[in-house]
């Protein structure tokens, strides 16, 4: 339950009235969404490594999020809590192989109750069909970068072209014939850029001219922290494959040098499937332009969850370290919103939702978990907003990265984790010597978490507080301790 101070709640209403008097109607909704698109990867963020000017016209007639994150760092399991508003032991959504319930409530039903037309193109990757669309347009399963196949009102066709430029196509051609006397709810899901990354044959040879700066911790070797951690199988050029680099892997490339060789080939690939992204969020703007109605429509960008780019010589997410679990989130609602103002608060991807609706002017149903962020990104944040937030990965027997069960406590200064699931080949009992295992980080100095302070007793009374303010979270979420994932995992 929201619990406002007088001063938040007259703040709020101050804002209500003045969008009132201001004679605005119910606002369009553009929501935006890539795959595996880390923040550290575009340029509003301050990125090193590539430059998203369509993508920062957003968060400069808006604000950006620094500190938005993803309860469970998966695709599916993102999309489904995003959805419904809840974490993914109450929708049902643990892992990549979890389907959502159509008949689930969820944001875009609710907003087409309320007179809203609804649409979903792209990526939706939910194991079911969509419910709640009044129009859907869908990539089968993860799709393909070229030439793909996507799935409308159960037909399946085959189109030519590039999957990223297709769905700008299909999102701009549903925006043109929709009623214009009615509000929207638009959710255009990029399948970029996630992997095997295949850009369009325009960038193939972007980047080719330089090298791509390295992360500081790219030769990271995991010492001191948890044993599953170390064993997890993400690592740059070790466990990727010619897919992944288009070439062979010189078999007398090992270890760092092995990192440093694969990495410019994974990142150049990477970025250039941005590059068709923000191409085509900036048609979407350019069309809201033209059709002169971006006064009157909420544009979102972020992605279902955050990538490690090489961060501790990883790719890929899962793990409840900082470039996995932040996500990129830039909201641009011109007259409402401040442009290029910056939110610290922790959102979470369960707040979404009931946010969207809040705007909509449309009560969050009682089971959505999260809480609307429309008082932070306006200037009032409430005074009893979050100061810590919690997550759970739970696809512990995944067949690919070897990643453990694990959930865990983020608070402004502190990270705790608890890894209870063991990595793929641990079978039978735990071993007493790997279970339970812990690490704890201290964000302020060592924002790159390298040293796991977990152990050291000058944090003993550190970590008993987080292990109270963790098992607080997690009933206050619903959950329950060290329970396993579903027998379907």
């Amino acid at each position: 339950m929201v619990n406002y101070t007088r001063r938040d709640f007259l703040g709020i209403l101050g804002s209500a009235a003045a969008t009132v008097a201001a004679g605005r109607p119910q606002p369009n909704i553009l929501y935006i969404m890539a795959d595996d698109h880390a923040s550290h990867a575009i340029s509003a963020y301050g990125s090193r490594i590539n430059q998203t000017p369509n993508i920062d016209r957003i968060a400069q007639g808006g604000v950006r999020l620094t500190n938005c994150f993803c309860t469970n760092s998966i695709c599916t399991p993102s999309r489904a809590a995003i959805l419904t508003g809840q974490y993914s032991h109450k929708n049902g959504v643990y892992t990549l192989n979890d389907r959502l319930d159509p008949n689930r409530n969820h944001v875009a039903k609710e907003l087409q109750r309320a007179g809203y037309q609804t649409a979903m193109i792209g990526k939706w990757h939910l194991a079911s069909d969509p419910t709640g669309f009044d129009y859907w347009n869908i990539l089968p399963g993860q799709g393909v970068y070229h030439d793909p196949v996507f799935i409308s009102g159960g037909q399946r066709k085959q189109y030519n072209g590039y999957c990223t430029d297709l769905i700008g196509d299909f999102t701009l051609d549903w925006l043109k014939q929709r009623d214009p006397k009615k509000p929207f709810f638009l959710m255009c899901h990029h399948k970029a850029p996630h992997r095997p990354w295949e850009p369009a044959p325009k960038y193939k040879d972007l980047f080719a001219d330089r090298a791509i700066p390295e992360p500081g911790n790219l030769f990271d070797h995991y010492e001191g922290k948890a044993r599953s951690v170390a064993a997890v199988k993400m690592r740059v050029g070790e466990n990727m494959n010619k897919t992944d680099l288009k070439r062979d892997i010189p078999p007398d490339l090992h270890a760092d040098a092995l990192r440093k060789w694969a990495y410019q080939y994974y990142i150049k690939d990477y970025l250039r499937c941005i590059q068709s992204v923000d191409d085509n969020v900036g048609r979407l703007l350019e069309y809201l332009d033209s059709a002169r109605i971006s006064s009157d429509t909420i544009v979102i960008y972020t992605s279902d969850q955050g990538f490690f780019l090489g961060d501790h010589g990883w790719f890929d997410k899962r793990l409840m370290y900082e470039e996995s679990l932040r996500m990129p989130f830039l909201m641009r609602y011109p007259g409402v919103i401040h442009a290029g103002s910056v939110n610290r608060d922790f959102v979470l991807n369960i707040d979404f939702a009931p946010t969207f609706l809040d705007y909509a002017g449309v009560k969050a149903p009682a089971e959505m978990q999260g809480r609307s962020f429309r008082g932070n990104v306006e200037g009032h944040t409430p005074r009893d907003w979050r100061k810590a937030m919690y997550y759970r990965y739970w696809m512990h027997n995944d067949n690919d990265h070897h990643v453990p069960g694990h959930y865990g406590i983020r608070t402004e200064r502190w990270k705790l984790i608890y890894y209870y699931g063991r990595p793929l080949g641990m079978s039978g009992a735990h071993p007493p010597d790997t279970q339970p295992e812990w690490e704890l980080y201290e964000l302020r100095n060592d924002r790159h978490e390298m040293k796991n302070l977990y152990g050291d007793p000058k944090y003993a009374s550190v970590v008993r507080d987080l292990k109270a303010q963790l098992d607080k979270l997690q009933k206050e979420a619903g959950d329950t301790a060290d329970v396993p994932a579903p027998s379907s995992q």
